[in-house]
């Protein structure tokens, strides 16, 4: 039996080429899903470029999906026909610390990806989707969702009363936003489009600062909180906006590093990172457990992503040139069933 699957033949979008594959068979303690949907991530735009030195092709590319579960294996107990589910980002991290071994068999990465009909995955490798989101907005917490979970929950710890401030309005910061809003956070938020800062304004963020128009944003972020400092950045530009962040951030601060949209290299300011006593912190998604914690929080909230565009399967190069092009509010995603 065959199904549709986009594969990546090489580097470069003109190497994504459409094609038709076989079904997964089943194995032992593997689930077989249908997939109903994907959402895409600037992680895709970096594989789909061929930037990552460790990629083998043919490959089927992104790392988020949803869909059902049509057929488990011998052994399977986490999982019945029927349940919805969706894939991790890094299938060998279970739980604790990051490590070498547990950053290996990425999906949609080194591993085949979600942009294909059906996956079959070893149940540790897969998270059932919150109930109350359909199939296309459980599709985007995989990565993006996860990213802005463990840099504001699990690493920065935000709680009620802290101040934090978040670069742009893709799909990590406008999911950092309303986790920021759910714990009772201040925010602030930067983006050079006065559009999408209104947008951000009805999300719930507290402060908008345009940074094209105010290019020493993180000055004025410090005057926001009356020349203390904000607590928390969750740092998406790398670069360009890493000075700007030391600006903002209060003796003592953290600040995520999970982005790069802006440059890889800079000259990092030592004296000032000790003076201030700053934690930066690199982060890269999370674990399986910290997405269970994740959809038992959004459960409880009832919080709802923000999805600005959905295409169907077979349009997916027009989503991916959207998502760089940079226009995107929240989340794009793909319906594969439309």
């Amino acid at each position: 039996i065959i199904m549709k699957a986009y594969q990546l033949e090489g580097a470069g979008f003109a190497n994504l080429k459409p094609t038709i594959r076989e079904i997964p068979q089943i194995k032992a303690n593997h689930v077989l899903i249908k997939l109903a949907s994907s959402s895409l991530n600037y992680h895709d735009l970096v594989t789909l470029m061929g930037l990552n030195p460790f990629l083998k092709y043919p490959l089927v590319p992104l790392s988020d999906g949803c869909g059902e579960v049509v057929e488990i294996g011998e052994g399977v107990d986490q999982f019945k026909k029927g349940d919805r589910a969706m894939p991790i980002f890094f299938q060998n991290w279970q739980s604790g610390e990051p490590s070498k071994e547990k950053f290996t068999g990425i999906t949609g990465d080194t591993l085949d990806g979600c942009l294909q009909e059906y996956i079959c995955l070893p149940q540790s490798s897969l998270v059932k989707a919150p109930r109350y989101l359909s199939n296309i907005e459980a599709a985007t917490l995989p990565c993006a969702g996860l990213t802005a979970w463990r840099s504001v929950v699990v690493e920065g710890k935000v709680k009620a009363g802290d101040t934090v401030l978040l670069q742009g309005t893709g799909g990590v910061s406008t999911y950092a936003l309303q986790f920021c809003k759910m714990l009772g956070a201040t925010t602030i938020i930067t983006s050079s489009s006065d559009e999408k800062l209104e947008k951000a304004q009805r999300l719930g963020a507290d402060h908008l600062i345009n940074y094209q128009s105010e290019p020493k944003w993180g000055k004025k972020a410090k005057a926001i909180t009356d020349g203390r400092g904000v607590d928390h950045i969750v740092e998406v530009g790398g670069s360009s906006t890493i000075q700007q962040s030391l600006g903002a951030i209060r003796v003592g601060g953290h600040i995520g590093v999970i982005g790069v949209l802006s440059g890889f290299a800079d000259v990092i300011p030592i004296a000032k990172i000790m003076a201030l006593n700053v934690t930066l912190k690199g982060i890269t998604v999370g674990s399986r457990e910290h997405f269970m914690d994740m959809c038992r929080a959004l459960e409880s909230n009832q919080l709802k992503p923000v999805i600005e565009k959905v295409i169907g399967f077979d349009d997916c190069i027009e989503g991916i040139e959207y998502l760089q092009s940079g226009q995107h509010f929240g989340k794009i995603a793909l319906d594969y069933l439309d």
